[in-house]
């Protein structure tokens, strides 16, 4: 009796063990519900994007067309007569020069004191004062008078000129102009023994770049770059 007890204690042992082994085999497999591992998420992520930053690009300007004509002379009116006093005649004279210098045909006084005195024999030299489009500018004026005849000269180290003349010659100068700025009024008085106007060339490639428009005692526009 004692033997057979024994032996069932022993039987029953074995059938513990062996339920305990299945069941912490049973433990080690992964739930059906179970979250993927750390190292399993990392590697199925995307890499990251190695493409170049867009920039914006300069835009392209539209070139100004260039002259095609020569610039027009200025039509002056209200000359003398034929017969009309010699300070009269050489009065207009000076007026007309002015204004066809400064490329436009414009109001244009020239005061020389003493000038009703030229019609005598002799020479003389008298400083006037012209004014153009209200910008007044002085000049020597020399009246070479004889008994029926009489030769003059005006000069001057000023002369006046509108900045759509000057424009047009930087125009002709530069071929892709897109802008012209150029730092004077509508009309300047100007010394042609100066530095000159100065103008910025704005081109068709966005750049700006600096033209001088250097202007003759006839109203001639030179324009180089500085």
């Amino acid at each position: 009796m004692t033997l057979s007890r024994d032996r069932a204690l022993a039987a029953l042992g074995l059938s513990v063990l062996a339920v305990f082994v299945l069941s912490s085999c049973s433990d080690s497999k992964p739930s059906a519900g179970s979250t993927p591992s750390a190292s399993s998420s990392t590697s199925s992520s995307a890499p990251p994007s190695s493409a170049p930053i867009p920039t914006a690009s300069t835009p392209s300007l539209t070139p100004l067309p260039t002259p095609s004509k020569p610039w027009p002379t200025p039509k002056v009116t209200g000359a003398p007569a034929d017969d009309a006093p010699l300070a009269s005649r050489i009065t207009f004279a000076i007026s007309k020069q002015a204004q066809i210098a400064a490329g436009k045909a414009a109001a244009t006084t020239v005061k020389c004191p003493g000038i009703d005195k030229v019609e005598t024999a002799g020479k003389h030299e008298l400083t006037c004062t012209v004014t153009y489009a209200g910008k007044p500018y002085s000049g020597t004026l020399t009246v070479d008078a004889k008994q029926y005849t009489a030769s003059y000269k005006f000069t001057s180290e000023s002369v006046a000129i509108v900045r759509a003349k000057v424009v047009d010659a930087v125009l002709r100068t530069v071929t892709d102009a897109a802008k012209v700025t150029c730092t004077m009024d509508d009309v300047a008085v100007v010394k042609h023994s100066d530095a000159g106007i100065a103008c910025d060339v704005t081109t068709t490639a966005n750049a700006v770049q600096p033209y001088k428009a250097q202007v003759s005692g006839n109203g001639q526009v030179l324009v180089a770059k500085a």
